[in-house]
């Protein structure tokens, strides 16, 4: 079997790897850049030495590369108050009262919630906003 041949059923080896794995990364996506790199120096006639430092240097050069832009970007909300997670955040509700010990119950969802006020915000009466869920808690912001 040609050296070419063993590189790109690597390449489909790391893809395949990362899509059944369900991580979520793209470190064997990267890896398998670093194969793919390698079968290409293999079509253009580099040793088998050079192939591997071929590999070697675009993988760990792709990984490189992709922490210092993971690290750029902001961090996202948490899960319990992500928009992409959680569909009921930026959902409205109506609260009628608040109680003295600093919840209201409202109705969502054709159920009872219990609600709590951000902290910081001053519980008035009216339409409110889900901004995170903690438990089984809806967290409001007035409109």
């Amino acid at each position: 079997m040609a050296s070419s041949t063993v590189w790109w059923l690597m390449t489909g080896a790391a893809i395949v790897l990362e899509l059944i794995s369900g991580t979520g990364t793209v470190y064997l996506l990267l890896i398998g850049g670093g194969f793919a790199a390698a079968a290409v120096s293999t079509h253009l006639g580099a040793s088998l030495g050079t192939q591997f430092v071929v590999a070697a240097v675009v993988s760990v050069s792709a990984v490189i590369v992709w922490n210092a832009i993971r690290r750029r970007r902001p961090p996202g909300p948490p899960t319990s108050a992500n928009p992409d997670v959680n569909l009921d955040i930026g959902e409205r509700v109506q609260v009628d009262a608040w109680n003295a010990d600093g919840t209201a119950t409202v109705r969502y969802r054709g159920t009872q919630w219990t609600a709590v006020a951000r902290a910081g915000d001053v519980p008035a009466a009216g339409q409110h906003k889900v901004v995170e869920v903690v438990g089984s808690r809806l967290v409001v912001e007035k409109i």
